[in-house]
């Protein structure tokens, strides 16, 4: 009688990285290539302007319509991302982006730059906005979540320090036209990577989101995820265990395809009925117009005012670039470990406190004082984004991504305001002084709001608006 066969069961492969991390560097890189126009208005204007002989405020409006285009559709791109996939929306995006640099090369009159930098570049970079980050950490991530929005975040700062020194020296030699076809060919170049590497959801290649374990086994990660959440201002109510299925993972899982506008539209509808979500809009709303609206797009005209070379200023603003990855990657370890309401509190009010003195520091030279400005408002640049992103998945749960989109629309609607009334001002006054001063006030009152938003907000909210079965 022969001995019974043994079947030897191989041991399971441990992956060495898991691919959630791979998903996020390619996320980076395209964040990485869709910011490169938002360095390109301030340092583009002056150049155009000696060309054309257009107004600032004319520049400001063009920069004011990519602005609200890329607030407004942000909270669509969402919902895009999870109709169509994630790789989808953003390789067309950055095409968009590409597109609309490189048909600016072709400008004569002033509606043709409102059709380039406004309308095709503010879709394109809308699609690629900073929701893009809070998709991909709610959807291959279970923890570390404000850590990789943090990193993510941090890849249109780190945009903007790879670009703006070079498109600064060329829009001086050999023009602005060049540093257009730059910006276009920085975004196209990550498209083969977007396309190939970066997936939908953990469930397309069978595996977990990071961090998570398996429903059967997961019992111990519920409590553990449920104490973090109390530990960043949310309540039990709120607090979502880190277990998952690949059949489960992502946004909208579990739920139909709808209309990628018809669910953004629906979530707009249930989240105007939260204070909460006022409170992060109006917060949003004083970020974006102290940041993106007024120093992204103002600072290096307003430096040229004080007879500082545009290139310095380009340099100063890229330091900011550089600090910003810095602030926003701490922000987001943070904000994995405290209460996301007081972070926002400190940030908007440091930042207040940069603008108000900001006028002084201003002149022909760089001294130390503006050195130390634009460091500490580098880290504070938008150190905001993975608290809020935080607080919109604490209260609005699976809906989070799209809240978040309908919050970084005001974001943009708040930058768009920004950069026209300052530049209004400058025509008006010849000078900037008049924006830095209502920014600075601007920030206390984000700071007031930030501080108002009541620690246990995510049980009563979630209990004041019943999500859909």
């Amino acid at each position: 009688m022969s001995a019974p066969e043994t079947t030897m069961t191989p041991a399971p492969v441990r992956r060495r990285i898991h691919p959630a991390w791979t998903v996020a560097a390619v996320a980076f890189l395209a964040l990485v290539g869709a910011a490169g126009f938002r360095a390109a208005p301030g340092v583009l204007m002056v150049p155009l302007q000696n060309e054309f002989g257009w107004s600032t405020t004319v520049l400001s409006a063009a920069v004011s319509i990519n602005l609200v285009l890329f607030g407004l559709t942000a909270p669509f791109a969402a919902a895009l991302m999870e109709r169509f996939g994630i790789r989808a929306v953003t390789a067309v995006a950055l095409v968009l982006i590409g597109a609309g640099s490189a048909l600016t090369v072709l400008v004569t009159q002033s509606w043709q730059i409102l059709l380039t930098w406004g309308l095709l570049i503010g879709l394109g970079t809308g699609s690629m906005a900073l929701v893009f980050a809070a998709t991909i950490a709610n959807t291959w991530f279970a923890k570390s979540r404000g850590l990789v929005i943090g990193i993510l975040t941090a890849g249109s700062a780190a945009g903007q320090l790879v670009f703006l020194p070079f498109i600064a020296l060329l829009a001086q030699d050999p023009g602005w036209r060049q540093a257009s076809l730059l910006i276009a060919a920085g975004a196209l170049a990550v498209v083969p990577l977007v396309l190939k590497f970066l997936k939908n959801s953990p469930a397309e290649i069978g595996v977990l989101p990071y961090g998570a374990t398996p429903a059967a086994e997961g019992a111990a990660e519920t409590e553990a995820a449920g104490a973090d959440a109390v530990r960043g201002g949310a309540t039990p109510a709120t607090a979502r265990p880190a277990t998952a299925t690949p059949a489960a993972a992502g946004p909208a899982a579990g739920e139909p395809h709808r209309n990628a506008a018809v669910r953004a539209l629906q979530v707009l509808k249930r989240a105007s009925k939260v204070r909460t979500f006022w409170a992060l809009v109006a917060g949003f709303a004083i970020c974006g117009a102290t940041t993106n609206g007024l120093i992204g797009t103002h600072f290096i005209p307003s430096a040229h005012d004080h007879g500082m070379p545009e290139t310095t200023a380009a340099g100063l603003l890229a330091v900011v670039g550089l600090f910003d990855i810095v602030g926003t990657i701490a922000s987001g370890w943070l904000t994995d470990r405290f209460n996301p309401r007081i972070l926002l509190a400190v940030y908007y009010q440091f930042r207040g406190i940069g603008l108000l003195v900001l006028p002084l520091l201003l002149s022909a030279t760089v001294q130390p004082s503006m050195i130390v400005f634009v460091v500490i408002y580098g880290l504070d640049w938008v150190a905001t984004v993975p608290p809020t992103a935080a607080i919109c998945r604490q209260v609005f749960g699976a809906d989070g991504s799209v809240v978040f989109g309908w919050v970084f629309a005001a974001h943009q609607l708040g930058a768009a305001a920004a950069a026209l009334a300052a530049g209004a001002v400058r025509d008006a006054t010849g000078q900037y002084t008049y924006a830095w001063f209502a920014a600075a006030a601007m920030c206390t009152i984000a700071a007031v709001i930030s501080a108002s938003i009541r620690k246990g907000a995510g049980k009563t909210d979630t209990d004041t608006v019943p999500v859909p079965a």
